[in-house]
């Protein structure tokens, strides 16, 4: 799927360096014993989920339920969802050690929450565009998730904590993206990006995992509501930030990973099976891999194979699992939005 002319090259350059982040980020979990590579790790979760989330946003303005839209959203998330959640749960199942098989869609395996939330967000785009204070109503619905213990069903914690980027990038528009394409722009985006990373790197060595995932509660993190909150709200703000940060280090101008931009969602969903696969093997027990330099090797060789996973070959073999065709669960007819017509129009396939 190459990126057609009427795409703006920006956002798919963004996509794509975005998902290398991704891919290597998981790659190199397992190294996180060595304090500087622990950093960067820390470094690239504050951004790299909200970056992905706020240019969904930003892309989903135009989200109704009308034009087959809503078929959309079904054939492009809804279905790879489960397929591949079920997948992921069969291979977790096969390597349990024999416990038996669950494969429940309402709770999400590994990195399948994205798409889950994803989801429901998208479905809300035309609330939160009808609301005075968008953003401000999102950032409360926020911070109050956190204070108290939800379920992991619907990845809830992440699902309503993740929302303000959503959010925020169905508020923003071509102009806002234009100051960050300047030099000096790039410049101010590299040095908060090298002054985030020595904090880490020092004030934030103590940094508990958890907060960067989103997933846990105030109680389950030890804190009281208002230190949560307190924290939250800082990780909220960091993580905008350094996702403009990381935007303004991102060229404007067509590369040639431009047309791998429009493809991500393959290399987000199969790489997770290398990840495990690599687990299971022991690799990672290896004591030479446990240094700066081995690190930064696994991390180049992971983006390698992510940009691999975006690439034409694996995007035409597996095209019947990311994007299945299933028109076939439809009636064929849509209803005009007026009220006072009722009668049904044919869809032309």
């Amino acid at each position: 799927m190459a990126a057609s002319a009427g795409r703006d090259p920006y956002f798919d350059n963004a996509k794509f360096l975005a998902i290398l982040l991704v891919v290597a980020g998981h790659a190199v979990e397992d190294l996180r014993d060595v304090p500087a590579v622990r950093a960067a790790y820390l470094l690239v979760y504050l951004f790299h989920m909200p970056v992905f989330i706020m240019l969904t946003g930003y892309l989903s303005r135009r989200f109704t339920f009308s034009g087959g839209k809503a078929r959309k959203l079904i054939g492009n998330l809804a279905a790879p969802y489960v397929i591949f959640e079920i997948l992921y749960s069969v291979y977790f199942w096969s390597v349990s050690g024999g416990k038996p098989l669950e494969i429940t869609l309402l709770r999400s395996s590994y990195v399948m929450w994205f798409l889950m939330a994803l989801f429901f967000w998208r479905l809300s785009t035309p609330v939160w565009q009808q609301i005075r204070w968008p953003l401000g109503v999102a950032m409360g619905i926020s911070l109050l998730s956190y204070m108290t213990a939800l379920p992991k069903e619907l990845t809830l914690h992440r699902l309503l904590g993740l929302l303000p980027f959503y959010v925020l990038g169905l508020m923003l528009r071509p102009e806002h993206f234009e100051p960050l394409k300047t030099a000096r722009a790039r410049l101010v985006g590299a040095a908060a990006m090298c002054g985030a990373l020595i904090v880490l790197a020092t004030a934030g060595r103590e940094l508990n995992n958890s907060w960067i995932y989103w997933e846990k509660g105030h109680e389950a993190l030890g804190l009281s509501n208002v230190e949560g909150t307190v924290m939250r709200t800082g990780l909220l703000l960091a993580g905008t930030a350094l996702a403009f940060a990381f935007l303004a280090m991102v060229p404007a101008r067509r590369t040639w990973f431009t047309p791998l931009g429009a493809t991500t969602l393959y290399a987000y969903l199969l790489h997770g099976f290398g990840i495990q696969v690599l687990r299971k093997t022991g690799v990672y027990d290896i004591s030479a891999l446990h240094s700066v330099a081995s690190a930064a090797v696994v991390a180049v060789v992971a983006a390698m194979i992510a940009t691999v996973l975006c690439g034409r070959p694996v995007v035409r073999a597996t095209r019947w699992l990311i994007e299945p065709r299933i028109d076939w669960i439809f009636t064929g007819l849509t209803y005009p939005a007026k009220p006072d017509q009722h009668r049904p129009v044919r869809v032309k396939r």
